[in-house]
């Protein structure tokens, strides 16, 4: 959280950061994960680390909840920590920026390829490049298992 306090939008980086939902604690669920958020117009920090140690996320300005359609603001982005810290902004070519139910959650998209997605029971994601940030696959393999997931609120 603190290597990525800069890159988060201004009128939140002096703003205290609590954990909402974590994986040893809460047990796999998007479910309860859905259930852990915070005020609908709370910013949410999603933190994974993958089963090769590969840590990235989204951060999505608004709180990551279950939908019928995407949802979100040209504020989200996708990160990853391999090596270094590299974040992955709006592009500008569409708005797929949050949409999950209880089976999905996926960030970002474009030509049915995800940015993020994470499976129900929170054991399995992938990540691809897709058209909304323009991003690299942010771990190693474009399908991996998640070890550790947190979801940070305001």
């Amino acid at each position: 959280v603190p290597q990525l306090g800069p890159q988060l939008p201004p009128r939140l980086t002096q703003q205290p950061w609590h954990l909402l939902y974590s994986t040893g604690r809460d047990g796999f669920s998007l479910r309860t994960l859905y259930r852990s958020g915070a005020r609908p117009d709370s910013p949410a920090l999603l933190l994974i680390r993958d089963t090769e140690a590969q840590a990235f996320g989204a951060f999505s300005a608004s709180a990551i909840r279950s939908s019928s359609g995407f949802y979100g603001t040209g504020e989200t982005f996708l990160f990853s920590f391999c090596p270094e810290l590299k974040v992955f902004r709006w592009t500008g070519r569409n708005d797929f920026f949050v949409k999950g139910d209880v089976n999905l959650l996926m960030v970002g998209g474009g030509s049915g390829r995800f940015g993020l997605w994470l499976d129900g029971d929170l054991h399995h994601g992938g990540s691809q490049p897709c058209e909304t940030f323009d991003n690299e696959t942010l771990s190693h393999r474009e399908e991996f298992c998640v070890q550790d997931l947190e979801m940070w609120g305001l």
